[in-house]
């Protein structure tokens, strides 16, 4: 049977901050008898002394100190248990984890945070990135419960719901300082067999890895994520296909050249998704707040080069 209850902590934690039984009494709204016994009975109970008393002034002994620095975890464990508690029967996730693939800068969604925290303090929110065919691997392994820009059609096989919110066209850009930057036009396949794409390494752990702009033997940089891309293709170490916005606003800087290819990449659609027959306040919020029409502008505003 445990001689330690939380009431007694919280006394025990109330006298140490105040300084007194009588002020812990007042704070906790309790008579100070009703104090001084729980104390006695808590000293009793453990076998040691709790307290030194001087008068109406007490401090806590060495053995005091000690059943306070851990009680104190314990007090802040069960007060987060009662929210946690509240938050379910209330209809509010404890946790809502939302996945953003690697293209995106996860600030793009820093106002989105921000208005959510002003409805829904009770929900801690996670943030993480996967990339390519590994944003939908994290919805279907439950890592995380909503994807926010997920790149092409999801896996077969269901479980999910995906809706559409945008699309972003492909350009083939080189640095200036490239050979292909001087090469004739359209480059064939001849002309980029012979030079080393930038490529985005999927990071799916399971599902089979999807590989973009890549030809059969093509000497490849794998890097991990379109930033990085983007910043080895500006420092000419290698070609690529790049998101339109990004590309465009670098070649304007003179940062890249664009180069007219015979197998152009199509543009690519985007998916907010999240799994079938979950109904939680938090996700309901934040589905309709993804589905709003500016969403995937800002997404947009916040790809390489642009943030």
């Amino acid at each position: 049977m445990l001689r330690l209850s939380l009431e007694a902590l919280q006394i025990v934690d109330a006298i140490d901050r105040r300084g007194s039984f009588s002020s812990a009494g007042k704070e906790l709204h309790k008579v100070p008898s009703t104090i001084s016994y729980t104390v006695a009975k808590l000293e009793d109970d453990l076998g040691v002394q709790v307290f030194l008393r001087n008068g109406p002034k007490v401090t806590l002994t060495a053995a005091g100190q000690e059943l306070l620095k851990e009680g104190r975890y314990l007090l802040k464990a069960a007060q987060d248990l009662e929210h946690r508690v509240r938050r379910v029967a209330s209809g509010w996730e404890t946790e809502l984890s939302i996945g953003i693939d690697s293209m995106f800068s996860a600030v793009a969604l820093a106002d989105d945070v921000r208005a959510f925290y002003q409805v829904a303090q009770q929900t801690r929110l996670r943030l993480s990135q996967d990339t390519l065919s590994g944003t939908w691997e994290a919805l279907l392994d439950r890592r995380v419960d909503l994807l926010v820009g997920a790149p092409g059609d999801g896996p077969a096989g269901g479980g999910y719901i995906a809706q559409p919110i945008g699309m972003l066209d492909f350009v083939f850009a080189v640095a200036p300082t490239h050979p292909l930057a001087q090469a004739s036009e359209p480059l064939s396949r001849g002309h980029l067999q012979q030079h080393r794409a930038v490529v985005v390494a999927d990071s799916a752990r399971q599902m089979a890895p999807r590989t973009v702009g890549l030809l059969l033997g093509q000497d490849a940089l794998s890097v991990p994520s379109m930033q990085v891309k983007f910043d080895y293709q500006v420092l000419g170490l290698g070609f690529g296909f790049l998101p339109g916005p990004c590309a465009r606003a670098a070649i304007a800087r003179g940062l890249l050249v664009e180069k007219a290819v015979e197998e152009p990449k199509p543009s690519e659609t985007f998916y907010l998704a999240w799994r079938v027959g979950e109904d939680g306040a938090a996700l309901r919020w934040w589905i309709a707040r993804m589905r709003e029409p500016d969403v995937f502008a800002r997404l947009a505003q916040h790809l390489p080069g642009r943030a």
